[in-house]
């Protein structure tokens, strides 16, 4: 199940598909069917939301599943420990609390910038 679901997160990531797609493959591939991701906060419910509005008009909106900034958390975590300069950065970091915290504890605004320059930075969870 596993395989499945990396490759249903990686069309995603390609843009060949698109979150709500990727939520109902998700589902399937796990054999919990949703009616609506209005209707349940499911594996992709709540979504990790970057928002940046440049003076310059260099304005960047990027919504991603928090499953998947999960599922990246514990893949990034496992391929550093087996670089062995990443060793010593990853010892301190516990994916277990970090995914917790996502789950049940972290909500709304993360991060919020704004610049002399009129740059803004807006990092949610929503």
């Amino acid at each position: 199940m596993t395989t499945e679901i990396g490759r249903i997160i990686n069309m995603l990531q390609e843009g060949k598909i698109s979150a709500t797609e990727a939520e109902q493959l998700i589902s399937a591939v796990k054999g919990t069917e949703t009616e609506s991701p209005v209707e349940k906060k499911g594996f992709l419910g709540k979504m990790l939301k970057v928002r940046v509005k440049s003076e310059q008009n260099e304005n960047v909106s990027v919504n991603i599943p928090l499953g998947i900034v999960k599922f990246a958390l514990k893949m990034g975590h496992g391929i550093a420990w087996s670089i062995p300069e990443a060793k010593a950065y990853m010892e301190d970091i516990d994916i277990d609390t970090i995914t917790h915290a996502i789950d049940h504890e972290i909500d709304g605004k993360i991060v919020d910038i704004e610049t002399d320059e009129g740059d803004k930075v807006l990092v949610e969870i929503v």
